[in-house]
């Protein structure tokens, strides 16, 4: 048990990190820093934290968690490192990588050793505190990217933390991770966003949502996540998120190529192609 767990940015994230570790016992007291009075007053009503601080109280934090956009990273890493005691470890939520550990090397200081760069696989459509639950992590992935500066025991302590929130943790390099998830989340945020943006701006945009159904909603329901957030995750991948957006349109082409000639053994094959490689994701994960 963590005598003071400090979580910065209390929204979806950082409060369902508070919930899960008040559900676990991991913490005698949890307090909140935030940008935001309202955010952090819902998250005290709301019983999310024990209160509010700031910057310059969490001198006597035994953990940290960052769990703010992206593109807030720095500035806040640089508010609190005159403030950060000892042996205060740090650690993240954020979807990227790179850019975070950039951040961290520039702002830190002496203190980037007890940095241990994270990220939960988890999320929902919906964004805020108001949203938070204790089980969002039961279950998730959580991926670790230490740094060579990490020490082992400093590593553990984190990774037994989100184990302890009810994650799977797992580690590996920082580039592999900014690459991977461009392709298996950040791509698909972008492609949700691009065909709600789409339709919306048509002249016919009430009847179009008026018939959709099932499909439409499966397939951009992640288009509700938090906007803020990912602009900063676009940004903050760009060269891997741009990669696969040019592949994601060459494959687009190709497919388009074959409804105009009309080349249905192709089309049929395609699919069958991608059919097979989603079913044998799902069942493995018991999904459907």
């Amino acid at each position: 048990m963590f005598d003071k767990l400090v979580i910065a940015g209390v929204g979806l994230i950082g409060g369902s990190v508070a919930l899960a570790a008040r559900r676990g016992k991991l913490a005698r007291r949890i307090v909140g820093i935030g940008r935001a009075d309202g955010s952090i007053n819902s998250a005290i009503a709301l019983g999310v934290i024990d209160a509010a601080e700031a910057p310059e109280q969490a001198a006597n934090a035994d953990l940290i968690v960052l769990a703010m956009p992206v593109g807030q990273m720095p500035g806040v890493m640089a508010e609190l490192r005159p403030h950060l005691g000892a042996k205060t470890l740090i650690t993240d939520a954020g979807s990227t990588k790179g850019d975070v550990v950039a951040a961290a090397r520039e702002h830190l200081g002496d203190a980037l050793p007890r940095f241990i760069p994270g990220h939960p696989i988890a999320g929902a459509e919906k964004s805020g505190v108001a949203a938070a639950t204790a089980e969002l992590f039961d279950d998730k992935n959580v991926v670790l990217t230490p740094l060579a500066e990490n020490a082992a025991a400093d590593v553990n302590a984190v990774a037994d933390f989100w184990r302890a929130c009810g994650a799977k943790v797992s580690e590996m390099p920082v580039e592999a991770h900014d690459k991977i998830f461009a392709a298996i989340s950040h791509l698909p945020h972008v492609l949700a966003f691009a065909l709600v943006g789409e339709i919306a701006r048509r002249p016919d945009a009430d009847q179009l949502f008026a018939f959709a159904a099932g499909g439409f909603r499966d397939f951009t329901r992640i288009a509700g996540s938090s906007p803020e957030m990912w602009r900063d995750i676009c940004l903050a991948n760009r060269p891997a998120l741009l990669a696969e957006m040019d592949a994601y349109a060459a494959r687009l082409q190709q497919m388009r190529e074959l409804i105009d000639t009309q080349d249905g053994a192709a089309l049929a094959d395609f699919f069958e192609h991608a059919r097979a490689a989603r079913n044998a994701w799902a069942n493995a994960r018991g999904q459907q």
